[in-house]
């Protein structure tokens, strides 16, 4: 396992240097505006009946989240756009918050390309994870139950708590801490810093109160693995050897125990609640060996993947074939081997496996062959078989406007867009069908849509206003432009007003 390179200060947050700016802004945000309100605290852990009675409203946890995802996916140059992985680690955090008790919460799941442990969550229920972690996991359920836990800081509004808690003191002080925190990630210097100027007490308050957090989170989440029906003592696993790690390394330990907290104490209640559960072996699924062997192919030179992958099945050194012959695919059209990527495609068919992630790679191999209808055969009866896969959908979008199919991709992006309204992507894929049609004003209109649900309000003002002045476009279609265009400026000034109220 390679060692971490860095810690990922803020309680339940990987903080990254090209990020600092767009998540203090949110944090200062949230910060003047949460209340002076602190949920009473029973057992040395916050009051599980009072959650949802915290000041910082649910859905201003949503904006600040929001905001800040909008900003990973514009400038964050680690975040990985790779609707796959979104789409399998959404599947399986679903899994987990379908059995939250109470009141619906919505998630988001996301990928940063970053070697490091770690995972994080955010205001609203946006939840990071790190290739590094995906790859250190040694089973489905030692993920799920990563995964499981930031659920439970999630739905535990444990931010938000936190927030409550510190509006206590100075919002001057809080500000200066945050800072501090903020920028630790690159330069440790600066935490220390903050210490000898007299946040040393503040500092250690939001650690103390972080571990009645983590201890908190850690019940939840067991709970969220046993009635998902995932091996509960995967979350004892995979801790307690990051622990054995840390201890080792301790210089150097991995991002997650920085921020989140391992201490002896929790480490035992860990293990005695599960001990406490009966014993449930649960195997692997298809799509964890294989998201695995996909993040391992994409990693260093082409043709280092190439040579890793079958050095693995020269020397037999797995349990299972399939997932190294998909990473070998993979690895081979990577590095440009179109011919020795069709041949281990199939090898690969042979096992018959019935996952969306080969449908794709067959179809992604025809594309880069210059072969769009093939692609699209390939594709058409796989978004069928599995109609919420979201990296199918694009692919089959791409794949039909690359063989010239406008009629046919607009009618899927229409249909599409019916079922996920908020699709930037899907918006983007809309607007490129629209523009080789030659329909300037819904061209216009679905890029608009794009920035908007990217979070890019100008911009989707400024297209709506380009839909405004083309040549095209009947009564019904330039009313429609009118409309959105009305709203989206109401809301540009709202915020406007909001920023103006903050003094900013």
């Amino acid at each position: 396992m390679a060692a971490p390179t860095d810690g990922k200060p803020l309680f339940g947050a990987a903080i990254i240097p090209s990020m600092r700016k767009a998540l203090l802004l949110p944090l200062m945000i949230s910060l003047a505006l949460a209340p002076v309100q602190l949920p009473a605290l029973a057992d040395g852990l916050p009051d599980l009946g009072e959650v949802a009675q915290v000041d910082f409203s649910p859905m201003l946890e949503r904006r600040i989240g929001m905001s800040v995802m909008n900003d990973i996916r514009l400038k964050e140059p680690s975040y990985l756009d790779d609707p796959e992985l979104e789409d399998y680690l959404s599947r399986l955090g679903k899994r987990l918050a379908a059995n939250v008790d109470g009141a619906r919460q919505d998630f988001e799941f996301f990928v940063l390309k970053d070697s490091s442990l770690n995972a994080f969550a955010m205001p609203g229920g946006y939840i990071g994870v790190h290739t590094g972690l995906i790859l250190a996991a040694e089973s489905e359920s030692e993920l799920a139950s990563v995964l499981g836990h930031e659920i439970s800081h999630v739905t535990q509004h444990h931010l938000a708590r936190l927030m409550n808690k510190q509006q206590q003191g100075q919002i001057a002080s809080l500000l200066a801490m945050a800072v501090a925190i903020l920028a630790a990630r690159s330069n440790p210097d600066i935490t220390q810093g903050a210490l000898v100027g007299g946040q040393a007490a503040m500092i250690q308050n939001q650690l103390n109160y972080s571990r009645d957090f983590e201890r908190e989170a850690d019940r939840l989440g067991i709970q969220l693995l046993e009635k998902a029906g995932f091996d509960i003592r995967g979350m004892g696993s995979f801790f307690g050897r990051l622990d054995k790690y840390g201890r080792v390394y301790e210089s150097n330990a991995p991002g997650y125990l920085r921020t989140h907290p391992l201490t002896t104490e929790r480490i035992s209640d860990m293990e005695n609640r599960i001990a406490m559960r009966p014993y449930h072996q649960v195997p692997n699924s298809t799509d964890f060996l294989l998201i695995k062997a996909k993040i391992q192919a994409q990693e260093g030179a082409p043709s280092d993947a190439v040579t890793t992958f079958e050095h693995l099945l020269k020397e037999r050194k797995f349990s299972i074939e399939a997932p190294v012959r998909y990473g070998l695919t993979r690895a081979r059209l990577r590095n440009g081997d179109y011919p020795g990527a069709e041949r281990e495609l199939q090898n690969l068919r042979q096992f018959k496996l019935a996952s969306p992630l080969v449908d794709t790679l067959a179809a992604e191999l025809r594309m880069k062959q210059g072969d769009p209808a093939g692609a699209a055969r390939i594709l058409r009866p796989a978004l069928a078989r599995h109609p919420q896969e979201r990296a199918l959908a694009y692919g089959l979008t791409e794949a039909l406007l690359e063989d010239h199919r406008l009629d046919e991709a607009l009618k899927l992006t229409i249909s599409d867009l019916q079922s996920y309204p908020s699709d930037a992507r899907m918006y983007r894929l809309q607007a490129r069908t629209y523009s080789g049609q030659g329909k300037i004003l819904l061209q216009h209109r679905s890029q608009a849509e794009a920035y908007y649900h990217s979070g890019q309000l100008m911009p989707a003002i400024e297209q709506l206003m380009l839909a405004q002045k083309a040549p095209d476009g009947d009564f019904f279609e330039r009313s429609k432009v009118d409309a959105r265009l009305r709203e989206l400026k109401a809301k540009q000034a709202e915020e406007m007003q909001e920023r103006k109220a903050r003094g900013q």
